[in-house]
Protein backbone atom coordinates (compact mmCIF):
# COMPACT_ATOMS: atom_id res chain seq x y z
CA UNK A 1 0.00 0.00 0.00
CA UNK A 2 1.22 3.54 -0.68
CA UNK A 3 4.43 2.31 -3.10
CA UNK A 4 4.02 4.17 -6.61
CA UNK A 5 6.15 4.56 -9.54
CA UNK A 6 6.70 7.56 -12.15
CA UNK A 7 4.39 6.70 -15.07
CA UNK A 8 6.63 7.42 -17.55
CA UNK A 9 9.64 6.10 -15.69
CA UNK A 10 7.58 3.19 -16.06
CA UNK A 11 7.23 3.08 -19.53
CA UNK A 12 10.48 4.16 -20.54
CA UNK A 13 11.07 1.80 -23.46
CA UNK A 14 8.04 0.49 -24.39
CA UNK A 15 5.69 3.57 -24.54
CA UNK A 16 8.16 6.39 -23.76
CA UNK A 17 11.36 7.19 -24.60
CA UNK A 18 14.30 9.21 -22.80
CA UNK A 19 14.26 12.72 -22.13
CA UNK A 20 17.94 12.53 -22.68
CA UNK A 21 19.92 10.09 -25.02
CA UNK A 22 23.56 9.91 -24.61
CA UNK A 23 26.12 7.88 -22.83
CA UNK A 24 29.67 8.04 -21.07
CA UNK A 25 31.72 6.12 -18.92
CA UNK A 26 33.46 9.45 -17.43
CA UNK A 27 31.29 12.26 -17.63
CA UNK A 28 27.82 10.82 -16.71
CA UNK A 29 27.59 12.78 -13.63
CA UNK A 30 28.65 15.84 -14.92
CA UNK A 31 26.18 15.50 -17.82
CA UNK A 32 23.73 14.90 -15.86
CA UNK A 33 23.96 17.80 -14.10
CA UNK A 34 24.76 19.95 -17.01
CA UNK A 35 21.58 18.49 -18.29
CA UNK A 36 19.45 19.52 -15.27
CA UNK A 37 21.30 23.27 -15.19
CA UNK A 38 20.34 23.56 -19.13
CA UNK A 39 16.46 22.50 -18.58
CA UNK A 40 16.44 25.38 -15.60
CA UNK A 41 18.08 27.78 -17.57
CA UNK A 42 15.75 27.33 -20.60
CA UNK A 43 11.94 27.11 -17.88
CA UNK A 44 13.29 30.55 -16.20
CA UNK A 45 14.50 32.63 -19.12
CA UNK A 46 10.58 31.60 -21.12
CA UNK A 47 8.25 31.00 -17.87
CA UNK A 48 5.12 31.98 -20.80
CA UNK A 49 6.54 30.01 -23.67
CA UNK A 50 4.60 26.96 -22.51
CA UNK A 51 7.33 24.63 -22.59
CA UNK A 52 6.64 20.97 -22.34
CA UNK A 53 10.05 19.44 -22.87
CA UNK A 54 13.38 19.67 -23.68
CA UNK A 55 14.79 16.91 -25.04
CA UNK A 56 18.77 16.40 -25.34
CA UNK A 57 21.23 15.05 -27.40
CA UNK A 58 24.97 14.79 -27.04
CA UNK A 59 26.32 13.05 -30.37
CA UNK A 60 30.14 13.96 -29.70
CA UNK A 61 31.40 15.60 -26.23
CA UNK A 62 31.73 18.74 -27.91
CA UNK A 63 28.43 18.88 -29.30
CA UNK A 64 24.95 19.42 -27.95
CA UNK A 65 21.45 19.38 -29.61
CA UNK A 66 18.14 20.36 -28.10
CA UNK A 67 14.58 20.41 -29.32
CA UNK A 68 12.67 21.94 -27.08
CA UNK A 69 8.45 21.54 -27.47
CA UNK A 70 6.71 24.45 -26.48
CA UNK A 71 3.00 25.78 -27.22
CA UNK A 72 4.65 29.33 -28.23
CA UNK A 73 7.11 29.13 -30.43
CA UNK A 74 7.14 32.62 -30.91
CA UNK A 75 8.39 33.57 -27.71
CA UNK A 76 11.35 31.77 -27.52
CA UNK A 77 12.59 32.37 -31.63
CA UNK A 78 12.13 36.48 -31.08
CA UNK A 79 11.33 38.75 -33.78
CA UNK A 80 13.86 37.74 -37.24
CA UNK A 81 15.58 34.90 -34.45
CA UNK A 82 17.69 36.94 -32.58
CA UNK A 83 16.12 35.67 -28.82
CA UNK A 84 17.01 32.08 -30.01
CA UNK A 85 20.22 33.05 -31.05
CA UNK A 86 21.01 34.72 -27.79
CA UNK A 87 19.89 31.81 -25.72
CA UNK A 88 22.18 29.86 -28.22
CA UNK A 89 25.22 31.95 -27.15
CA UNK A 90 24.16 31.71 -23.38
CA UNK A 91 24.23 28.10 -23.38
CA UNK A 92 27.71 27.54 -25.14
CA UNK A 93 29.16 30.23 -22.64
CA UNK A 94 27.78 27.78 -19.76
CA UNK A 95 28.68 24.83 -20.94
CA UNK A 96 31.51 25.67 -23.12
CA UNK A 97 30.07 23.77 -26.17
CA UNK A 98 28.87 23.95 -29.21
CA UNK A 99 24.81 24.11 -29.04
CA UNK A 100 22.01 23.61 -31.86
CA UNK A 101 18.39 24.23 -30.61
CA UNK A 102 15.69 22.90 -32.21
CA UNK A 103 12.14 24.30 -31.77
CA UNK A 104 9.06 22.34 -31.99
CA UNK A 105 5.37 23.42 -31.28
CA UNK A 106 2.95 21.51 -29.21
CA UNK A 107 -0.07 21.41 -31.44
CA UNK A 108 -2.80 20.50 -28.60
CA UNK A 109 -1.44 22.33 -25.20
CA UNK A 110 -4.49 20.73 -23.50
CA UNK A 111 -3.37 16.70 -24.25
CA UNK A 112 0.45 18.00 -22.02
CA UNK A 113 0.61 17.20 -18.52
CA UNK A 114 3.10 19.62 -17.74
CA UNK A 115 1.17 22.41 -19.37
CA UNK A 116 -2.16 21.63 -17.99
CA UNK A 117 -0.58 21.77 -14.24
CA UNK A 118 1.38 24.94 -15.38
CA UNK A 119 -2.36 26.61 -16.12
CA UNK A 120 -3.38 25.00 -12.90
CA UNK A 121 -0.43 26.99 -11.26
CA UNK A 122 -1.37 29.95 -12.76
CA UNK A 123 -5.24 29.89 -11.56
CA UNK A 124 -4.29 29.15 -7.62
CA UNK A 125 -1.65 31.95 -8.05
CA UNK A 126 -4.55 33.91 -9.16
CA UNK A 127 -6.01 33.35 -6.56
CA UNK A 128 -9.12 31.25 -7.86
CA UNK A 129 -10.15 28.37 -5.52
CA UNK A 130 -8.58 25.45 -6.07
CA UNK A 131 -11.68 23.11 -6.25
CA UNK A 132 -13.14 25.88 -9.10
CA UNK A 133 -9.56 25.78 -11.07
CA UNK A 134 -9.17 21.90 -11.33
CA UNK A 135 -13.09 21.87 -12.09
CA UNK A 136 -12.42 23.69 -14.90
CA UNK A 137 -9.42 22.35 -16.13
CA UNK A 138 -10.50 19.00 -16.10
CA UNK A 139 -13.37 19.65 -17.81
CA UNK A 140 -11.59 21.59 -20.86
CA UNK A 141 -9.13 18.96 -21.36
CA UNK A 142 -12.03 15.96 -21.78
CA UNK A 143 -13.81 17.99 -23.99
CA UNK A 144 -10.38 18.81 -25.97
CA UNK A 145 -10.35 14.95 -26.67
CA UNK A 146 -8.51 13.46 -23.27
CA UNK A 147 -9.51 9.90 -22.36
CA UNK A 148 -8.68 10.81 -18.19
CA UNK A 149 -7.34 12.79 -16.22
CA UNK A 150 -6.54 13.44 -12.36
CA UNK A 151 -5.44 16.77 -11.15
CA UNK A 152 -3.98 16.51 -7.13
CA UNK A 153 -3.44 19.86 -5.50
CA UNK A 154 -1.08 19.45 -1.87
CA UNK A 155 0.09 22.63 0.26
CA UNK A 156 -1.64 25.20 2.33
CA UNK A 157 -5.20 25.57 0.06
CA UNK A 158 -6.86 28.41 0.25
CA UNK A 159 -4.21 29.95 2.98
CA UNK A 160 -5.07 27.43 5.49
CA UNK A 161 -2.74 26.81 8.41
CA UNK A 162 -3.13 22.68 8.02
CA UNK A 163 -1.94 21.72 4.43
CA UNK A 164 -4.57 19.07 3.25
CA UNK A 165 -4.63 17.50 -0.47
CA UNK A 166 -7.32 17.81 -2.64
CA UNK A 167 -7.77 16.13 -6.44
CA UNK A 168 -10.11 15.37 -8.68
CA UNK A 169 -10.26 12.63 -11.45
CA UNK A 170 -12.89 12.18 -14.84
CA UNK A 171 -12.45 9.40 -17.05
CA UNK A 172 -10.17 6.33 -17.28
CA UNK A 173 -6.61 5.80 -15.64
CA UNK A 174 -5.17 2.80 -16.17
CA UNK A 175 -1.75 3.59 -14.60
CA UNK A 176 -1.10 -0.52 -14.32
CA UNK A 177 -1.56 -0.98 -18.30
CA UNK A 178 1.79 -0.19 -20.15
CA UNK A 179 0.20 0.26 -23.40
CA UNK A 180 -1.79 3.11 -22.21
CA UNK A 181 0.04 6.78 -22.85
CA UNK A 182 -0.02 7.85 -19.79
CA UNK A 183 1.91 11.62 -19.74
CA UNK A 184 2.35 13.25 -15.79
CA UNK A 185 3.37 16.49 -14.93
CA UNK A 186 4.15 18.08 -11.57
CA UNK A 187 4.71 21.75 -11.02
CA UNK A 188 4.60 24.02 -8.16
CA UNK A 189 2.25 27.32 -7.59
CA UNK A 190 4.18 30.10 -5.82
CA UNK A 191 1.64 31.72 -3.48
CA UNK A 192 2.23 34.02 -0.66
CA UNK A 193 1.24 31.01 1.95
CA UNK A 194 3.99 29.36 0.40
CA UNK A 195 4.06 26.79 -2.79
CA UNK A 196 1.50 24.41 -3.68
CA UNK A 197 2.70 21.11 -5.23
CA UNK A 198 0.22 20.03 -8.29
CA UNK A 199 0.22 16.58 -9.95
CA UNK A 200 -1.61 16.18 -13.24
CA UNK A 201 -1.81 12.13 -14.75
CA UNK A 202 -3.44 12.49 -18.41
CA UNK A 203 -4.59 9.40 -20.30
CA UNK A 204 -4.59 9.97 -23.92
CA UNK A 205 -5.83 6.57 -25.46
CA UNK A 206 -4.34 3.04 -25.84
CA UNK A 207 -0.93 2.37 -28.34
CA UNK A 208 -0.95 -0.27 -30.91
CA UNK A 209 2.16 -1.96 -31.99
CA UNK A 210 1.91 0.35 -35.16
CA UNK A 211 1.82 3.40 -33.47
CA UNK A 212 4.11 2.73 -30.35
CA UNK A 213 7.85 4.64 -30.66
CA UNK A 214 9.83 3.10 -32.46
CA UNK A 215 12.24 1.27 -29.75
CA UNK A 216 16.23 2.14 -29.57
CA UNK A 217 18.35 -1.43 -30.37
CA UNK A 218 22.00 -0.84 -29.21
CA UNK A 219 24.35 -2.13 -31.53
CA UNK A 220 25.29 -5.49 -31.33
CA UNK A 221 28.72 -5.38 -29.46
CA UNK A 222 31.88 -7.36 -30.74
CA UNK A 223 33.85 -9.44 -28.55
CA UNK A 224 36.17 -7.89 -26.66
CA UNK A 225 34.57 -5.13 -25.80
CA UNK A 226 33.22 -4.20 -22.18
CA UNK A 227 31.31 -0.91 -22.19
CA UNK A 228 28.40 -0.78 -24.87
CA UNK A 229 25.89 2.47 -25.85
CA UNK A 230 23.09 2.95 -23.55
CA UNK A 231 20.98 5.86 -22.78
CA UNK A 232 20.84 8.12 -19.91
Amino acid sequence: MGQKTHPIGFRLGITQQWRSNWYSAKHGAAYLVEDQKVRRLIQKRYPGAGIATVLIERPTEERISLVVRTARPGIIIGKGGREIDQLQKELEQQTGRQVKISIKEVDTPDQEAILVAKEVAHRLEGRIPVNRAIKEIVGRVMAKGGKGIKVQCSGRLGGAEIARTVWQQDGRLPLQTLRADIDYGFTEARTKYGPIGIKVWLFRGELTPLTMPAKQHAPERKRGEDNGPAQS
